[in-house]
């Protein structure tokens, strides 16, 4: 039996000391909802998952774009058909300024609602770029037209729009434009103004050839809208594989990172027994060499 040195004591206080750092780990994995508190918890899934967390923001980027081009999609859409019910207005406005049991009263009143609505047109395609000419043939009431998403005009010639669509960044979509001022277009044709170029004949109400050129300019605005319409059936394809694929990431990093409650609170409660246990017996370990005063005696 020796005094100086209490074996007893330091092997008890080591088990204590390893149960105490297994305790204050466990706490802090609830506490945090981590299992990876510190680096030299998993170093290997630390890095994995840092990885994964850098997917998983670049795919949440990607889907801000694509849904941003979505949007701009959607607009130009409204605005075409807006576009198309006021050619079928003026179709319709065309056919009854044929009926010759009208007076000339009620034609002059239909032709001023014809010209109102190709201003109305004009304001909204707007008189910019069209690709090949500075401007259009034709003038506008305001400097900037209807027609536009977050400053980007809609109707008139611009870059092709490359949608990033994937988190490599080199998985991109081309979104085309949808130029309506394009001179010998059937919108341009309809929307022609003499007072601006006398190249050709503005189209009048009660031109016998105007209902022909509404007729090209519908089956225009039909065809673009169709091109609208594949666009975005590709983009809410993207959008839906972004989301699934995000989806799975989320659950993979879960299971690398999250802590599993049930497990980790057995863990506590064991933690718990042990460091009291191994308190209570550095208790006894020190009571030891109490005994050795007895031999003294």
């Amino acid at each position: 039996m020796v005094i100086n040195t209490n074996q007893n004591a330091v092997d008890a206080m080591s088990t204590l000391q390893k149960s105490q750092s297994a305790l204050n780990r466990s706490m802090a994995r609830l506490s945090t909802g981590s299992k990876i508190v510190e680096p030299s918890d998993d170093a290997a899934g630390l890095s994995k998952s840092e990885k994964l967390l850098a997917q998983s923001s670049r795919i949440e980027a990607s889907r801000v774009n694509v849904q941003n081009a979505m949007s701009l999609l959607q607009t130009a859409d409204g605005y075409l058909g807006s576009i198309t019910d006021i050619l079928n207005r003026m179709s319709e406005l065309s056919t009854l300024a044929l009926d010759s049991t009208k007076s000339p009263e009620d034609t002059a009143l239909y032709e001023t609602e014809w010209n109102a609505l190709k201003d109305q047109l004009r304001d909204i395609i707007g008189n910019g770029d069209n690709g090949t000419d500075t401007d259009p043939n034709w003038n506008m009431s305001s400097d900037s037209p209807s027609g536009t998403f977050n400053g980007i005009e809609l109707f008139g010639a611009r870059e092709a729009m490359v949608i990033v669509v994937g988190t490599s960044g080199d998985q991109t979509m081309t979104i085309g434009e949808t130029n309506l001022r394009v001179i010998g277009g059937a919108m341009s044709d309809l929307l022609w103004d003499n007072s601006v170029d006398g190249a050709q004949v503005d189209v009048e109400m009660g031109d016998s050839d105007a209902i022909s050129k509404l007729n090209d300019a519908i089956n225009q605005m039909a065809s673009e809208r169709a091109n609208i319409g594949g666009e975005l059936s590709r983009l809410e394809a993207a959008n839906a594989q972004l989301l699934v694929q995000g989806e799975n990431l989320e659950a993979a990093n879960s299971r690398i990172r999250d802590v599993d409650v049930a497990v980790e609170t057995t863990r506590l409660a064991k933690h718990q027994v042990l460091t009291e246990a191994s308190v209570s017996m550095l208790h006894q370990a020190n009571e030891l060499p109490q005994l050795a005063l007895r031999l003294l005696g």
